[in-house]
């Protein structure tokens, strides 16, 4: 676990972030209500998250990659987050901007684009645990096979103060 806990200043630290960006800690489900995945708004999402990926015959235990996001709100979209993600690849660190929300149903959806425009990847999941953890797949985006593998994932919501 200590390297999730590293892998997240680390992102913190070289992503850049703003003052105001940093600032959030999002805010967590009250402790009185644990909202269902149905419940979840994209305020809820605003934060930062640690992220641990692996292919599809491996375990979280055996990540083929670690990182974290971080969530804030979409200036287009109130309804959807927009953020950055930076995670461990082979042979350096990648980076990319990431945009979604959960839906009516539940569903988590993000989009995710190394150079802004582009979309390299999609990532489906579903909520859990109070909406402190999704869990889903990451896929090429249609036509983008050098967007690697699909990968089954993992994004805890960081501990407060990281």
């Amino acid at each position: 676990m200590r390297r999730r806990r590293s892998s997240a200043a680390l992102a913190l630290a070289l992503m850049g972030l703003a003052p105001a960006a940093s600032a959030q800690s999002g805010p967590a489900p009250r402790a009185d209500h644990c909202r269902s995945a149905t419940e979840l708004r994209a305020q809820d999402l605003h934060g930062l998250w640690q992220l641990v990926l692996w292919t599809g015959g491996g375990s979280e235990r055996a990540p083929a990659s670690t990182g974290a996001m971080l969530f804030g709100p979409h200036p287009e979209y109130p309804d959807s987050v927009r953020g950055r993600l930076r995670r461990s690849g082979p042979g350096a660190d990648l980076e990319a901007e990431v945009a979604g929300d959960v839906g009516d149903d539940g569903e988590f959806n993000l989009d995710e684009s190394a150079d802004g425009v582009a979309m390299d990847a999609v990532w489906n999941g579903q909520p859990s645990d109070c909406g402190r953890t999704i869990r889903g797949l990451r896929r090429p985006a249609e036509g983008r096979p050098d967007a690697g593998p699909a990968l089954q994932f993992l994004l805890q919501r960081a501990p407060a103060g990281h």
